[in-house]
């Protein structure tokens, strides 16, 4: 066997940088909305818990309990998406007028931070995947315009619930190193998270994700529903191909009717099977038809 080296060339390795944010607002639990966040300067990550706390027996540690891990960060910026408003306590009753204190609504992350060694600036980056945060309130400094203008920062304080996780603890957060990953698995979980001419983004679930990595995924391609004029949508039977209902976000078989009056529409949209299916690049996903008659 072979003696342990330190900081050998090329394996001095440093993450930096934040990027190609997104933000995905949450619809019945799933994260099917997704907006780009310009301006994105910092997310600080600030999980908590996991504290000791020692249990004594016969003048000894008897057992050492760990408290659960909770999962914060801090999000800062120059701006935000407009549909962040609402994940930050706003309501718009008209365009352009926005009022506070209002109901915040929960919402999932994504963002990106580079990976550099001493011999690649550009080795790699690593996928941060949020799910299940809150923002709290945050102060907002306006100031006169000097000599040394700077533009406003803006941050928030995010707190999370975390998601389910077959097999695991839940979670609120997933990173995914692409210097780890084949490259073929990467894109679909991008091209979802980022979305395609034909696919809206979206933040997968964590099975999926893990699933999209689990070994070889299958080429699948969603077959359009059918509908009749009074609003009868026929919902194809494929392999590897869930539909839902947009609107309650309910799996749905066989035959769906749209409810009255005449006008009324239903959008269904296909997602691959836990994330050993994938669709080809370009499919049509979502279709929605209206009630005529």
């Amino acid at each position: 066997m072979a003696r342990l080296l330190w900081d050998q060339v090329g394996e001095r390795r440093m993450e930096n940088g934040c990027d190609q944010g997104v933000l995905y607002l949450a619809n019945n639990g799933i994260y099917d909305q997704g907006f780009a966040w310009n301006g994105l300067t910092a997310v600080t990550e600030s999980p908590s818990g996991a504290e000791s706390n020692k249990q004594y027996a016969d003048n000894q540690v008897y057992i050492n309990l760990v408290s659960a891990e909770d999962f914060g960060a801090t999000i800062e910026a120059f701006t935000y998406p407009d549909a962040f408003a609402q994940c930050d306590g706003s309501a718009q009753p008209q365009p352009g007028v926005f009022v506070g204190q209002q109901d915040r609504r929960s919402f999932g992350l994504s963002y990106r931070t580079r990976i550099i060694t001493d011999t690649n600036s550009n080795a790699g980056y690593k996928l941060h995947l949020v799910y299940g945060a809150m923002a709290a309130p945050s102060e907002k400094a306006y100031s006169t315009v000097n000599d040394s203008p700077e533009g406003v920062g803006l941050s928030w304080e995010l707190t999370t619930t975390p998601v389910a996780v077959s097999g695991l603890k839940p979670t609120a957060i997933l990173t995914i190193d692409s210097t780890k990953v084949p490259a073929a698995n990467l894109k679909s979980l991008e091209d979802a998270l980022y979305g395609s001419a034909a696919t809206a983004p979206r933040l997968p679930m964590p099975d999926e994700v893990i699933g999209m990595f689990a070994g070889t995924q299958t080429i699948v391609n969603p077959t359009a529903p059918t509908a009749t004029t009074a609003g009868v949508i026929t919902i194809p039977t494929v392999t590897g191909v869930t539909y839902r209902r947009t609107d309650t976000n309910a799996v749905v078989t066989g035959t769906v009717t749209i409810p009255a009056p005449i006008g009324n529409s239903l959008t269904i949209r296909a997602t691959p099977k836990d994330g050993t299916f994938v669709f080809t690049a370009g499919q049509d996903d979502d279709w929605t038809f209206t009630k005529t008659v």
